[in-house]
């Protein structure tokens, strides 16, 4: 006889990362080309000389960094182990088993696998067909079960970013009891016209909490350091429900290190911003309906074509993300990635 274990859990998707194949450029997973920072590297080599000694549980010199770089109190702000970790103790904090977690989709993968973790009902709510976010149908979707909200800007995978003055009117109709997530992990690569700031909203309102990280421009994807800024009634659970130690002693010196950067990482976020409007603009011309993504990458809404189109690029030794039946998303590389890519995309389109 095997010991018990929940019964639920075949339910529960494994979360699927984007492939790596050697010899393959791979631009599935929304990594950044280059490396971390020069000045974060040299930051991070230090830390490492002191990696025999535990970190500092509640991240205290990150957090105080992060207060000063934001503009909001220390109380106001949390680390975790990635804004994922930290979407994972946000559910924790806000739902009892049976409570709902409503978000557009398609949407961010762990959404679901996170409200099934921690026996919340996930309530998908289908995207309009230009991949935005359909606000007046997540406000539609609130019920009495309903405690927590994800709202992805720009939203992955699609790409689309939401306007303030749209947020605004969403967020109105929302009832104070339910807690919005603004997961804006992308917050960095974005250049629309009326912007959210979700640092802004979360300290102007009572049921709003902001997540960010330092996985996507920052370059830290493989360090696992993000941020959840809020009202302190909904960061103090938040924090109780963290793993003890979770954010290593090299992640908070690395995000310290990136918050002193200044314009290094401007320079940076705008080199992707030019070859992402480059790549889309190409792929529109292929005659592809590709989204105005706000984001790193850019997605190819191909429905069933989706898998044909993956297994072609990976011939062609370039490696996407693929969600069959449905599309395809590509991260924004270097110039020379991105040529890569762009050959393959033609020539699937003639052929060849």
């Amino acid at each position: 006889m095997s010991p018990d274990v929940r019964s639920d859990l075949d339910a529960i998707p494994s979360y699927v990362p984007g492939a790596t194949i050697p010899g393959a450029i791979k631009l599935a997973s929304n990594e950044t080309t280059a490396g971390p920072l020069p000045s974060v590297a040299e930051a991070i080599a230090e830390a490492a000389a002191g990696a025999n000694r535990y970190p500092d549980i509640t991240a205290r010199a990150l957090v105080g960094r992060l207060s000063e770089f934001l503009g909001v109190p220390p109380q106001n702000v949390t680390a975790g182990c990635g804004s994922v970790a930290l979407c994972q103790q946000l559910v924790q904090a806000v739902c009892a088993p049976g409570d709902e977690v409503v978000y557009g989709w398609r949407s961010f993968e762990a959404y679901p696998i996170i409200s099934r973790i921690a026996h919340a009902v996930p309530v998908p709510v289908p995207n309009r067909a230009d991949g935005t976010l359909d606000l007046d149908a997540i406000a539609g979707a609130v019920t009495d079960r309903t405690r927590l909200i994800f709202v992805c800007t720009p939203n992955n995978p699609t790409g689309p970013a939401i306007t303030r003055t749209d947020l605004s009117a969403f967020l109105d109709r929302i009832p104070e009891r339910v807690t919005v997530a603004l997961d804006e992990a992308y917050v960095e690569y974005v250049r629309g016209d009326d912007p959210v700031d979700g640092v802004a909203e979360s300290m102007a309102r009572t049921n709003v909490v902001a997540l960010r990280t330092f996985s996507k421009a920052y370059g830290l994807a493989g360090l696992r350091v993000g941020y959840l800024v809020g009202p302190v009634d909904l960061v103090v659970p938040v924090a109780k429900m963290v793993v003890p130690f979770s954010v290593s002693s090299l992640a908070q010196a690395a995000g310290i290190a990136c918050l002193d950067a200044g314009q290094e990482l401007r320079a940076r976020t705008d080199a992707v911003v030019a070859e992402r409007t480059r790549v889309r603009d190409a792929l529109i011309d292929l005659g592809h309906a590709v989204p105005d993504s706000q984001a790193n990458f850019v997605w190819l809404p191909l429905g069933e074509a989706a898998s044909d189109f993956d297994a072609h690029c990976r011939e062609h030794l370039v490696v996407a993300r693929c969600f069959a039946g449905d599309g395809v998303r590509v991260t924004v590389g270097d110039p020379g990635e991105n040529d890569r890519f762009l050959t393959a995309a033609r020539g699937f389109v003639t052929g060849t």
